[in-house]
């Protein structure tokens, strides 16, 4: 996959991966135990991430961005999978790819917003999913209220939000005035601070514990006229940025499948039994040959979807496929990782069961594996299966 980078491109995942492997691998371990330790090495990381502008590589330069194009961004999305899916994978992810994308702002919310959320000062989380409206967006019931003087009142509550608790602004989805229809939802950048606005973590997780994962709840918050997203409208506006998501993520969870498969060949060639290293026998190297050929074939797939997105011509469907594929594999891959190291397969110290956990939340977040499969059999039969 190496074969035709630039020399630029090269040097960034180079950089990138000296980050990840020596920065936030040794620190996911505690991250994930939680605590005031895990707090501070959170905190610690993404101030180093800060340091190094790894927040908006993939925007323009104007803005403060790396100025990445789309197919070298998404390549070091590989990289970052490498880590947990929650410190960097997730937090950087629901950032950049949502948030950041702020295809339906005024230039001057543009200005206003997008250096900040550059260069980290503000970190930003994407309010769509609600309590009781996960894979149903469109049931959704936060409301936004228009005030005589063009200001808006918002009141409802999201759930499962990444970054939740320490973002300075989040964008929010809401009906509009009573309407229930989906085609009155509307974007509006809330800053957290606002009061009325409360962010609370999601404790008890087994899965992504080093992911700030909150519940946003919106009393009487009271935002100005330049507060909404003049440009959306309806429900797929919110879904077209969560595309972007999903394309990141289908290359992320390849490079979680990656960790894993390195994790479990260096260990093979390592663990020595029946007087001779695993990686000897029949069934782990079928075990490591299925990895690698599911791996590379996770690869063309999302490195070919991006040459279409680059043409213009992606479409949501195609993302679905990609994203439901990816993840799946990861997942197994994952599994079958932990399986060939045996016992010492359940240590924090290795990560290929802290990958396992994670996926699992992956590959129900951002559309989940079911959902996905429906979106791809509309696209074969033209017969909607959600209505």
């Amino acid at each position: 996959m190496s074969q035709g980078l630039t020399e630029r491109l090269r040097d960034l995942r180079v950089r990138m991966k000296e980050f990840i492997d020596g920065e936030v691998i040794p620190q996911e371990a505690v991250i994930a135990e939680g605590g005031d330790a895990a707090d501070k090495a959170l905190r610690r990381l993404m101030e180093e991430a800060k340091s190094r502008r790894l927040w908006a590589l993939g925007h323009p330069v104007e803005v403060g961005g790396g100025g990445l194009s789309f197919m070298e961004f998404v390549y070091l999305n590989e990289i970052i999978g490498r880590s947990e899916f929650g410190t960097m994978a997730v937090g950087s992810l629901s950032h950049h790819d949502t948030v950041m994308w702020m295809r339906y702002a005024t230039e001057e919310q543009k200005r206003t917003y997008l250096p900040k959320m550059a260069n980290g000062e503000i970190i930003g989380c994407f309010g769509l999913t609600e309590p009781d409206y996960g894979s149903n967006p469109a049931g959704m019931i936060t409301m936004a209220r228009e005030q005589p003087d063009g200001s808006w009142v918002l009141n409802g509550a999201k759930m499962w939000i990444t970054n939740g608790s320490t973002a300075q602004a989040a964008v929010v989805w809401a009906k509009t005035n009573g309407d229930k229809d989906e085609r009155s939802i509307r974007g509006f950048v809330v800053p957290t601070n606002t009061p009325g606005f409360t962010a609370r973590d999601q404790k008890g997780k087994l899965s992504l514990r080093a992911s700030d994962t909150s519940e946003l709840v919106l009393q009487d918050v009271h935002v100005p006229a330049d507060a909404i997203l003049p440009k959306s409208g309806g429900l797929k506006s919110p879904l077209m940025c969560l595309t972007q998501a999903r394309y990141g993520i289908a290359w992320g969870s390849v490079g979680a499948a990656m960790a894993c498969y390195d994790e479990a060949a260096s260990y093979a060639c390592n663990r020595v039994m029946f007087g001779k290293p695993i990686g000897a026998f029949q069934l782990q190297q079928a075990r490591l040959a299925e990895m690698l050929t599911e791996i590379v074939k996770g690869q063309l797939l999302t490195l070919h979807l991006g040459r279409l997105k680059d043409a213009g011509t992606m479409t949501p469907q195609q993302v679905s496929l990609a994203k439901r594929n990816n993840v799946s594999m990861a997942t197994d891959i994952a599994r079958e990782a932990r399986r060939l190291l045996g016992a010492n397969g359940i240590l924090a110290e290795y990560a290929s069961m802290r990958h396992m956990a994670n996926l699992e939340s992956v590959y129900t977040y951002e559309g989940t594996h079911d959902v996905h499969t429906l979106v791809l059999g509309q696209a074969i039969t033209g017969l909607s299966a959600f209505q």
